[in-house]
């Protein structure tokens, strides 16, 4: 599994011949993004920071477009859309976290979620995830805050938490109160992240930062 950062809480992640993009920028933001062709796109919030299909359509490439919840199978990739809450931009809105299953690991993507207080059905779902890859937003500004997003995200077990949301927010330090509640202020950015399952054993929250592309 090959994971690279395209700004905001655009990811592309690609295992073979087949490519996930998360939250795509539109053309429509005011944000810049990456542009490559994707098989499904997730999107968590219908907003034109994170809705951008277009820039991860590309020659034959049309991705399987899921906004929203339920429980999906696409090119033995499993998927499941459970409901929250974001207050990006200052308005409330429906947030979508994804937890994925590919190549034996478990994603769980937590879009622009905005508290750390969620639905019970939730809160169990992701819990019973047992997480390997966590991304979660550390912002602020309608998305959780470094310390909040810190917090869940220990709460949650996983075995790398990739923070995003972070180049853009408000709070312009997010990065680094993120790093220091995670005693991880040494962390370098990389240009991507490469995983194989044997990779994740015996790690236990380790924060892994990637350059925006």
């Amino acid at each position: 599994m090959i994971i690279t950062y395209h700004n905001l809480q655009f990811f592309k992640v690609q295992f073979g011949d087949t490519v996930l993009a998360f939250d795509p920028i539109s053309k429509d933001s005011k944000f810049k993004g990456g542009r490559f062709g994707a098989d499904i796109a997730l999107i968590s919030i219908k907003h034109q920071d994170f809705n951008g299909v277009e820039a991860v359509t590309v020659g034959n490439k049309e991705p399987f477009v899921i906004s929203g919840p339920g429980e999906y199978e696409i090119k033995e990739v499993f998927i499941k859309g459970l409901s929250s809450r974001s207050g990006y931009e200052g308005k409330e809105r429906i947030n979508t976290i994804y937890t994925v299953n590919l190549e034996s690991m478990n994603i769980v993507f937590l879009g622009g979620l905005g508290g750390v207080d969620l639905d019970p059905k939730t809160a169990e779902a992701v819990s019973d995830a047992d997480i390997d890859i966590l991304f979660v937003p550390i912002g602020g500004g309608g998305v959780l805050s470094s310390a909040d997003a810190y917090k869940l995200a220990v709460n949650l077990e996983p075995k790398i938490i990739i923070p995003m949301h972070y180049e853009e927010a408000e709070n312009k330090d997010a990065l680094k109160v993120f790093l220091r509640e995670g005693g991880s202020e040494n962390v370098k950015p990389v240009d991507k992240l490469t995983l194989k399952r044997k990779d994740l054993e015996g790690k236990e929250g380790e924060i892994m930062v990637l350059k925006a592309q």
